[in-house]
């Protein structure tokens, strides 16, 4: 049988670009290479695409995030499919491992449908409405599901939307990740220079009341037509850091994950549902890790959805899974095989 090439797509130009370098490596270690023929191709922060070599360098090295730097070697994605320094560069198959913009948002999507090549993930218009909160939440909101209140502003209009605000408030942009770019507010003093800090990743920004609750995840995948939710895990935030943010995220290993959740084995399996529910509202596809909070009085509110999610072999979306039985290679083949088939 011959092998399907896999083209990981890792880089690109929003400030998740170092995350998803962590996450093309962790695919490109993790990927079964007796089924699939890998190539990895890595997108500079200024938009320009090359294929890397496989030893690339894509870890954490002396603190550093890595980046995806230019090299000799440029491709090109045309409405005939890939092109290598001007010549056809056959793919089978895209893992666009990319967060943020470009890579959530229906972009790249879009730009692979319209060559008609083959991609884990969602769609171009479920990547676009799960990457943008305030659209996400209203869906979410109307298919049943609990959201935090809140309002959307912009630079013009947020210091009339914002009057009535009850402290504390999470200020974040519409469409950031990586919690880059949001800020808990305790009081009506600190609200300004958080809106700014958030209009600087995007022209929309969210307010909302914060939940008073644990931070719970929940991992979905779409195995034969069926979409699967993961076992639920708890992230466990160092009390030295205010809420999950960045750097909490990526660079003190200050967070934990307790999988799976030490919570009510009926309201895990509520949360489970819940995911699936969100997953299938927004019309997502392939794989999705679904975000809630869980308070005291055993409400489940979800905080949103992530269409591509970090995807490192320490990554919370394959230890939810881990714990649920489908390993890490095995989940990456699950992935790229119902890609094939949808196309």
């Amino acid at each position: 049988m011959t092998k399907k090439k896999i083209a990981i797509i890792c880089g690109g130009p929003s400030s998740e670009h170092e995350v998803s370098a962590l996450s093309g490596a962790g695919v490109l270690s993790g990927i079964d290479k007796k089924l699939f023929d890998p190539v990895l191709i890595g997108i500079t922060k200024s938009g320009q695409w090359v294929l890397l070599p496989n030893d690339y360098p894509l870890a954490i090295s002396n603190g550093a995030m890595p980046t995806i730097e230019l090299t000799s070697n440029q491709i090109e994605l045309t409405e005939n499919g890939f092109e290598l320094n001007g010549a056809p560069f056959q793919v089978d198959c895209v893992f666009p491992v990319l967060h943020g913009e470009f890579g959530e948002d229906g972009q790249i999507q879009q730009l692979l449908e319209n060559c008609g090549i083959a991609y884990v993930g969602s769609g171009v218009e479920a990547s676009a409405h799960a990457m943008d909160k305030s659209i996400a939440k209203a869906i979410f909101a109307k298919n049943g599901l609990l959201i935090a209140e809140g309002v959307e502003v912009t630079a013009l209009n947020w210091q009339k939307l914002t009057r009535d605000l009850v402290y504390p408030v999470f200020v974040k942009p519409a469409s950031g990740g990586s919690s880059r770019g949001t800020h808990k507010v305790k009081n009506s003093h600190s609200l300004e220079a958080a809106i700014s800090d958030a209009l600087t990743y995007d022209d929309k920004v969210l307010v909302e009341q914060a939940i008073d609750g644990r931070e719970i995840e929940c991992a979905v995948i779409e195995r034969e037509g069926v979409v699967e939710a993961s076992v639920v895990g708890e992230i466990i935030v160092n009390p030295a850091f205010e809420f999950y943010d960045y750097q909490a995220k990526y660079l003190d290993s200050a967070t934990t994950a307790q999988i799976p959740a030490k919570i009510d084995n009926a309201d895990s399996l509520k949360i489970a549902d819940q995911a699936r529910k969100a997953f299938v509202a927004l019309g997502c596809r392939g794989l999705a890790r679904c975000d809630f909070f869980y308070t005291s009085k055993g409400e489940i509110v979800i905080n949103e959805i992530n269409t591509m999610p970090g995807f490192t072999g320490t990554s919370v979306y394959p230890k939810l899974w881990a714990a649920s039985g489908v390993g890490y290679t095995e989940l990456i083949s699950i992935l790229i095989n119902s890609a094939l088939k949808d196309a």
